[in-house]
């Protein structure tokens, strides 16, 4: 059985092949991935009144899993230096050495390009319109704007917030307003969700020389943002139901929802105790992912009292 090697103090440590494909399933970031395909899905069914169809819905998930697969893997190839200064991260393959550059862009490719090549089955605006998130997220945001500016994660925010959108043209072939609805609700819940993360982890980010809001600008000034942003996410969630989009099942989960998490970023920003920053960023996970199943519950109740 072939092996790979790692540099190791004395010479090279040989790695068992169960270890080298943990290490490129981990250059995926399947958590990351698996939330970004749940809300591709929510993205597929809020298209249509029923079950959406079953060849979107596959070839839509498979697509657009593994162009978000190829735009991690690109990150952690870019990232590497950064990565290997960070607790956070220091860990990761490349960073670690285990994962040889050259290969790690072979995967990243060769997922990138079954990832287009599946979605184009479906139509080509999914298609090129993935590739283009993929652009955005592991060339314009983690080569220049991550590195460029404390607004980073508001500006890259974008390509993260396009699965609901890529779900529905996946199944639909066509833009639709209530499709960039969703993805105003992701690009909103962006900035809190990220910034209690580098509240957290400001001292690492400082570390390796990224200006992420918190090194820039303080911890304080970004405890405002976070509760500023929780309440325009607020209100942004009102939208789906004044649109007509979604119905009262939506408007009472999706505040109740709303509402925990400007809870949480008041604390933050007003009684903040050692532990909180990292507890809101957990909270903003579950949130976004039953802001998501309530969106698809109410969508399919509302089917079935027609």
């Amino acid at each position: 059985m072939a092996k790979s090697q790692v540099v190791a103090k004395g010479g090279y440590k040989p790695l068992s092949s169960a270890r080298v494909w943990q290490d490129y399933l981990t250059m995926t970031k399947p958590k990351v991935v698996a939330m970004l395909l749940l809300t591709a899905l929510v993205g597929m069914c809020l298209a249509v009144p029923g079950i959406p169809p079953l060849k979107a819905v596959v070839f839509g998930l498979v697509g657009i899993g593994l162009q978000s697969a190829a735009a991690a893997a690109f990150n952690h190839v870019l990232d590497r230096r950064f990565d290997a200064k960070m607790a956070r991260t220091y860990h990761r393959p490349l960073a670690k050495g285990r994962v040889e550059t050259h290969k790690a862009v072979a995967f990243a490719c060769v997922l990138m390009v079954a990832g287009f090549v599946v979605l184009w089955q479906l139509n080509a605006l999914t298609a090129w319109l993935t590739f283009a998130s993929l652009i955005g997220y592991a060339v314009v945001y983690t080569v220049w704007l991550k590195h460029a500016t404390p607004q980073n994660i508001v500006i890259g925010g974008l390509a993260g917030a396009a699965p609901p959108l890529l779900g529905w043209t996946a199944v639909t072939g066509e833009l639709h307003p209530h499709a960039l609805l969703l993805v105003m609700l992701v690009f909103t819940w962006t900035p809190p969700h990220f910034w209690a993360l580098a509240i957290h982890r400001r001292d690492d980010y400082a570390k390796a020389g990224i200006p992420m809001l918190p090194v820039t600008h303080g911890i304080g000034y970004t405890k405002t943002m976070v509760l500023l942003y929780t309440l325009m996410l607020a209100l942004v969630g009102l939208l789906p139901w004044l649109t007509g989009m979604s119905g009262w099942l939506y408007l009472i989960g999706s505040s109740a929802l709303n509402l925990g998490f400007i809870g949480y970023a008041v604390k933050l920003k007003f009684a903040d105790e050692p532990g909180h920053a990292w507890a809101t960023f957990k909270y903003s996970i579950w949130h976004l992912l039953a802001l998501f199943v309530v969106l698809l519950a109410d969508h399919w109740l509302a089917a079935l009292l027609i």
